[in-house]
């Protein structure tokens, strides 16, 4: 069964940062992009970040600078390093790779 395990949320600060992973139990990991989303309370999920088969990466305007998503294929494991990071940035925070999504991690960013 193909599963993405998310890990890495928490509570920070304003202006500290958090690496979230997900973790992929599936054969052909390389073969599809991964993309990172984010759904705050009352709002529709948006999209943060996307990475190609070939490393291609791109953001959100609101994230750009700030975040780094990144893959790494013989791991299986994709990643969303967040930097700087303000309290509008507090959501559920999702991986997505194929059509299967990840279970979600609380990003909270308060003082």
């Amino acid at each position: 069964q193909v599963q993405l395990v998310e890990s890495g949320g928490g509570l920070v600060q304003p202006g500290g940062s958090l690496k979230l992973s997900c973790a992929a139990s599936v054969r052909n990991f390389s073969i599809y992009p991964m993309g990172w989303y984010r759904q705050a309370p009352g709002k529709q999920r948006e999209w943060v970040a996307s990475i190609t088969t070939g490393g291609t990466t791109n953001y959100a305007d609101s994230v750009k600078g700030r975040f780094t998503i990144s893959r790494d294929s013989v791991k299986k494991t994709g990643y969303l390093q967040m930097n700087n990071l303000k309290p509008e940035d507090t959501s559920v925070y999702y991986c997505k790779w194929n059509d299967i999504w990840g279970q979600g991690s609380q990003v909270t960013v308060s003082s």
